[in-house]
């Protein structure tokens, strides 16, 4: 902690901690943590990759993961499990474009986040009825996203990626994992502040570059990037870091991923990125009981 304090002092943010952000002219308050629900359009996620394969069962999801409590739905068309291999630009508009305007147009009140690392997927996204840049790259994979995010005055995710889907996981080493994000973030916060994004939340990337120890530790130490005066979203949902540890499988990891997102919510997350949203808010409720004691 004396660490992140000197780097900090050294490199200030000045920024006031934003606990609304104006997606597209609708305020999120994140007073109360918020579920952001996942909505996998590729044939191969990780988890749901390939489940919802026409309008019909995608809209059923939608309505399923509303009714149950989610404040956001993010829509992704590009699979960034590790390994995963690239999807042309062309492919991906074809997979989201369509699947946005449909949910933006049957559930008008919905907030849809796009999960995308481009430039022209995200400003079409947003065309479409999209309201938050969901960005895994940090806008190092298309030099053009900042800049588009900017003019599109919408909240932009943050994440933190040490290489790409296709090579993160070969042997990820970092000096001090906390303190090399943290240092990254700051960074990457001041680029876009200059850039004119007004609203940023914070994901330091679990599984994305990140061994077993370094997403534990940086679970048990997510509070530590308070200090930047930003909402923190995490994206824990049955990753591997949960069923590798409990030698079980993606499938089995529901509960595993109930366990940690109560620890993400007394780190301080603000958004919590599911597969499972009843259960999530579920945790979300107790949490808040507990804060109120």
């Amino acid at each position: 902690m004396v660490e992140i304090k000197r780097v900090l002092n050294g490199k200030s943010i000045e920024q006031a901690l934003i606990m609304t952000l104006n997606c597209n002219g609708i305020l999120l308050d994140l007073n109360t943590p918020k579920i952001m629900g996942i909505l996998n359009v590729t044939p191969d996620s990780f988890y749901d990759g390939g489940k919802w394969h026409s309008d019909k069962l995608l809209l059923q999801q939608v309505e399923a993961m509303l009714e149950d409590g989610a404040s956001i739905i993010d829509i992704g068309g590009v699979s960034s499990k590790p390994g995963a291999q690239e999807v042309s630009l062309q492919e991906e508009l074809k997979r989201v474009v369509p699947v946005v305007g449909t949910i933006a147009k049957q559930f008008p009140e919905a907030l849809i986040s796009i999960d995308t690392f481009r430039a022209e997927v995200a400003q079409q996204g947003i065309e479409a009825g999209g309201h938050i840049i969901n960005d895994i790259s940090a806008g190092t994979l298309d030099k053009k996203l900042i800049e588009t995010v900017a003019e599109l005055r919408v909240p932009y995710i943050l994440m933190h990626m040490q290489g790409i889907p296709k090579n993160m996981q070969n042997n990820p080493s970092y000096s001090n994992v906390l303190l090399n994000i943290f240092d990254f973030f700051i960074e990457r916060v001041r680029f876009l502040q200059q850039a004119g994004i007004k609203d940023v939340v914070l994901d330091v990337g679990f599984g994305f570059g990140k061994t077993l120890e370094h997403n534990y530790t940086l679970l048990k130490h997510l509070s530590t990037f308070h200090l930047l005066n930003i909402p923190i979203l995490a994206g824990i949902s049955r990753k591997s870091m949960i069923w590798k540890a409990l030698k079980s499988s993606p499938d089995k990891a529901l509960n595993g991923t109930t366990a940690l997102h109560m620890v993400a919510l007394q780190q301080g997350a603000k958004i919590l990125r599911v597969h499972d949203v009843k259960e999530a808010v579920e945790v979300i409720q107790l949490h808040s009981m507990l804060e109120m004691q």
